[in-house]
């Protein structure tokens, strides 16, 4: 294993002091520093520390400072060795930084050895240091934008959308339609057990009493395909009807890949009443007529997709940089971000309803997969955070000022209550104006991008 060693050089009239660096590599962008510090630099740290607690220390009988050396000593033994011992840590890891020249992403691990006043002293340190690589091209890279002209069948579906939200459903008596609402109870059973019985914590899937389904609707319901299959029932009209259950499906494992029957009646049919095109209707949607309300809606589709483009433009530059360059990333940032991406998944799927066993069960993929999203995250963090620094992009106040207002508004927090805590919390604050910089990187390299609008399907 490759090993060098730096000893500073020997300087007339001054004690002979040695501080022996030796590197270690382990990997590309993991290193050990063995760092020894003689018995003069030792005895010199401990000597700072007992002058320091002689300074403040308050024994009985003695004025502030006043107190024998001995009795310091004696009285905060514990203390002055665990102090003592952090000031010769600090120590050898700043000496071995400024003989190596590292850049230290991460301390991984620190290994005292003896530490002890009257003898050398040789420190370990396991340590991340950021990897070096040459910035690939950046500016000018390719993107590919849609159209953000909005069509007169997309401005009608959005028209239709805004009457929906304030249709009325009103009773039919006929046969359900597409559209309609319909009120059901069902129970279902799987090879003539009780869907209940296989379900018990998820009762929605097995038997309900009452509730609304929409007749082939676009969004799916509760029970897969169940919506598909109530056109043509009346009010009062009972029916089996056969559901497939996906093979993925993480709201109820039990249920995934299984074809169950339910029993359905209908006890209502509700129809959606859209709301006539008139000035009240105008009024509502801030507009005159109907020409100003395509006005406003082409208008809003534009933004929309001028967003999405936006959007598009970052996923793609990012992709692009990232395979523009290859190299090692630190083993402990892909640690620490691979369990903010398993915590960030957890949390989405506890929020659709997964159990807690789902996660346990698929642990081992989970872990794999965040793992290998944590790499890919972890590399472009790198690449933007040396463009941001080839290009002075740099966090100002009023971006911090924004993102603590973005992130009160999402979190439904006061700002200055998330301000004080960012204020107290350096690790925060120091991950979101890393945070910060990666966006403003990108947005830098989304104004430098060549774009081309991609050609419509036909």
């Amino acid at each position: 294993m490759l090993r060098r060693s730096v000893t500073n050089s020997f300087k007339p009239n001054a004690p002979f002091i040695t501080v022996n660096v030796q590197l270690d590599p382990i990997s590309d962008t993991r290193k050990n520093l063995v760092v020894t510090l003689d018995k003069n630099e030792v005895d010199a740290e401990h000597q700072a520390v007992v002058a320091e607690f002689t300074k403040l220390a308050r024994l009985p009988g003695f004025r502030p400072g006043k107190a024998p050396v001995a009795m310091v000593l004696k009285r905060f033994a514990k203390d002055i060795a665990e102090e003592f011992k952090q000031k010769v840590i600090t120590k050898a890891y700043r000496e071995g930084l400024e003989k190596q020249k590292l850049d230290v992403l991460n301390i991984v691990k620190v290994e005292p050895g003896t530490i002890e006043p009257g003898l050398s002293a040789a420190v370990t340190l396991t340590v991340d240091i950021r990897p070096d690589f040459k910035l690939p091209a950046y500016t000018g890279l390719a993107t590919v934008v849609s159209s953000t002209a909005a069509s007169d069948e997309e401005v009608d579906k959005v028209i239709e959308g805004l009457r929906s939200e304030r249709a009325e459903f009103k009773v039919a008596d006929r046969a359900a339609q597409k559209g309609d609402y319909v009120k059901l109870s069902y129970e279902g059973s799987i090879d003539g057990k009780p869907v209940a019985d296989l379900v018990p914590d998820k009762q929605i899937y097995g038997k309900v009493p009452q509730t609304w389904e929409e007749v082939e609707g676009e969004n799916e319901g509760v029970i897969p395909g169940l919506g598909r299959q109530l056109a043509g029932l009346k009010t009062g009209e009972k029916k089996a009807v056969s559901v497939d259950f996906p093979a993925e499906f993480p709201a109820a494992p039990a249920l995934a890949g299984k074809q169950a029957s339910y029993a359905v009646e209908v006890q209502e049919i509700r129809e959606r009443v859209l709301p006539a095109m008139d000035e009240a209707f105008f009024k509502a949607q801030q507009v005159d007529n109907l020409d100003g309300l395509k006005t406003s809606v082409r208008n809003n589709l534009k933004l929309q997709k001028e967003y999405q483009n936006r959007g598009e433009q970052r996923r793609q530059i990012t992709e692009a940089l990232a395979a523009a360059v290859d190299f090692a990333v630190p083993e402990s940032l892909v640690e620490s971000e691979t369990q903010s991406v398993l915590r960030q998944f957890i949390e989405e799927n506890m929020r659709r309803g997964v159990a807690q066993e789902q996660f346990e069960k698929d642990k081992k993929e989970l872990f794999e997969s965040a793992g290998k999203a944590a790499a890919k995250r972890v590399k472009l963090q790198l690449i933007l955070a040396k463009i941001a620094e080839a290009e002075k992009i740099q966090v100002s106040e009023k971006d911090i000022d924004s993102f603590i207002y973005r992130e009160a508004m999402r979190s439904n927090q006061k700002p200055d209550k998330l301000a004080r805590d960012l204020a107290k919390n350096r690790d925060a604050l120091r991950s979101v104006q890393q945070s910060i910089i990666f966006d403003k990187a990108v947005d830098f390299l989304v104004t430098k991008a060549t774009v081309s609008e991609q050609t419509p399907k036909a």
